[in-house]
């Protein structure tokens, strides 16, 4: 069964219809991904009272990036939007990980000193342990022969 798309315009090349809808696949595409745009846009309104175009300003404010991590882009999935609990303020945009991160720790700022703590001197290394996987299979080896 082949159609005209409405979008495409008058005259146009008759498409098939690989979806029940007026639209060729890519005008199809054009408007699934306008319709997750506005939702999103909605959505961060209604939750965290961003005005539209708020998200889009923090996001270019950041480098399109992940305040915390600077390795997710929010492309396949968009950034979260980070905000205090105890205000209802909006800080900014994380990854998944890094939100549940400072959701994990609670938004307590000693945790962190903590963890910088432990990855500069760790305790293993404190008490005399400097174990490596590829070291210990490496002695078993040897061991065995």
């Amino acid at each position: 069964m082949t159609k005209n798309c409405k979008d495409c315009g008058p005259g146009a090349l008759k498409r098939p219809a690989p979806h029940p809808g007026p639209r060729c696949a890519t005008h199809h595409r054009e408007r699934k991904k306008a319709a997750r745009s506005a939702a999103h846009e909605s959505r961060v309104g209604k939750v965290y009272g961003l005005k539209p175009g708020q998200y889009e300003a923090i996001y270019e404010a950041q480098d399109g990036c992940c305040y915390i991590c600077t390795r997710a882009v929010g492309k396949a999935k968009k950034l979260s939007v980070d905000h205090d609990h105890k205000t209802g303020y909006v800080r900014g945009l994380l990854c998944t990980t890094c939100n549940n991160m400072l959701g994990h720790a609670r938004d307590e700022i000693s945790f962190f000193g903590r963890a910088v703590d432990y990855l500069t001197h760790p305790p293993a290394q404190e008490v005399g342990v400097w174990a490596r996987p590829e070291v210990v299979v490496a002695r078993t080896k040897e061991i065995e022969n």
